[in-house]
């Protein structure tokens, strides 16, 4: 059989029918159009993750400040040098006690028997740019200020939790909590901490009033940097803090977040693809059964074509061609929906559209191949008919 005369024969068998024939490609179409969307919404989504995972985890730098016996390696003033430094975003020192010796705090003197009325908590001194460095915010009342710190008033802020466990939510009476045999002023409450989620149980104390506590030393540096600025600022801290003994400082990167983002952006489009394999598969059970049931409704043609001579092949191949033909206009049809939806959804989210060009070239054949298998059974049960029975 000439394959100019098969190829004629399964285009007019696919034309013959085009109400069956729209019916089967739709199920290509859908297949195809959904694996194209799904992969197209996935690396979308991944880039908009993968963004926000390097804004939150990318910028921030722990400088571990040991203790010395020479005096101390980095001064209270040093964070404030290191906002002249391009690239970073806030910096602030912090000054506890090594082992996180708690303190008992209270938040009144009267002794009540039937609740607990002390806590032991960790005192910790730091700057006034606290609040930016941890990236959190004052929910209550206000943080000291350099003010604060000259005058040596005896304030505090709570962390969120810290508050919560001596009984402190409103300021508007002035509330105070005793450390030892002091009275604090507290005049704030800090919350959402992204990052020392520790300090969320925690009595932060000007550096002044941190003295009083043995917290004289500044024992850590937090710097957020702006985004891909932390490896560089990361090599300048050690200088900026302390030119002479910068070596002795512990520099505490973020990790690279290239195989944690690789890692995330790969379970998301390996979840989506199953999604749209599945529904590719869904396609080719709808062209299976429908070229099933044209077999069934076209058995007279077959036997004709058995009794004028055509060998089981020919039958097969021509069902064969026909299917992967409709897969293969399904599979044109459906990445081209496909990338339409994708620029459609990122439109409407305001997203970066990301799509990879290789699906997209490879739908038409991937719908052909999908056509092809489905109609591998039908060519088989068609090609198998013997042309007595067929045309009985």
């Amino acid at each position: 059989m000439d394959p100019r005369d098969l190829w004629a024969e399964a285009v007019a068998g696919v034309l013959a029918r085009p109400l069956r024939t729209a019916l089967t490609t739709l199920g290509t179409v859908l297949g195809i159009a959904t694996l194209v969307i799904t992969l197209g919404v996935a690396a979308t989504a991944g880039n908009r993750i993968v963004g926000r995972f390097d804004e939150l985890t990318a910028t921030a730098i722990t400088v571990e400040v040991p203790r010395s016996e020479d005096g101390p390696l980095v001064g209270w003033d040093a964070p404030a040098e290191l906002t002249r430094l391009r690239g970073v975003a806030s910096a602030a020192a912090v000054a506890q006690n090594e082992g996180d010796t708690d303190l008992t705090v209270t938040a009144n003197r009267l002794v009540d028997p039937t609740r607990v009325t002390g806590r032991n908590l960790a005192v910790v001194a730091a700057t006034v740019d606290l609040p930016a460095a941890v990236r959190g915010h004052v929910s209550a009342g206000r943080f000291y200020d350099e003010g604060h710190v000259r005058r040596g008033d005896r304030v505090v802020v709570l962390g969120a939790d810290a508050a919560r466990m001596l009984g402190v939510s409103r300021l508007a009476d002035g509330p105070a909590v005793f450390i030892g045999e002091r009275a604090y002023s507290v005049i704030g409450i800090l919350s959402g901490l992204g990052r020392d989620q520790a300090l969320s149980t925690a009595v932060i104390v000007p550096p002044g009033i941190g003295a009083h506590f043995g917290l004289k030393d500044v024992t850590r540096v937090l710097v957020n940097t702006h985004l891909g600025a932390a490896g560089l600022i990361a090599g300048q801290l050690p200088r900026a803090l302390n030119p002479a003994r910068g070596a002795e400082l512990h520099v505490i990167t973020p990790p690279s977040p290239t195989r944690a983002r690789d890692a995330v952006q790969g379970d998301v489009n390996g979840l989506f693809l199953v999604l749209g394999l599945v529904s590719l598969v869904v396609g080719a059970v709808g062209i299976a059964n429908v070229t099933l049931v044209t077999v069934l409704e076209r058995i007279s043609e077959i036997g004709l074509r058995r009794a004028l001579g055509a060998a089981r092949r020919h039958i097969a191949a021509q069902f064969l061609v026909e299917s992967t033909l409709i897969g293969l206009t399904g599979g044109v049809i459906g990445a081209s929906v496909g990338v339409v939806a994708v620029v459609a959804v990122a439109a409407v989210r305001q997203w970066t559209p990301v799509l990879d060009i290789t699906p997209v070239l490879a739908a038409p054949v991937a719908g052909a191949l999908v056509g092809l298998l489905a109609g591998l059974y039908p060519a088989l049960r068609a090609a198998r008919m013997e042309p007595v029975d067929a045309l009985r």
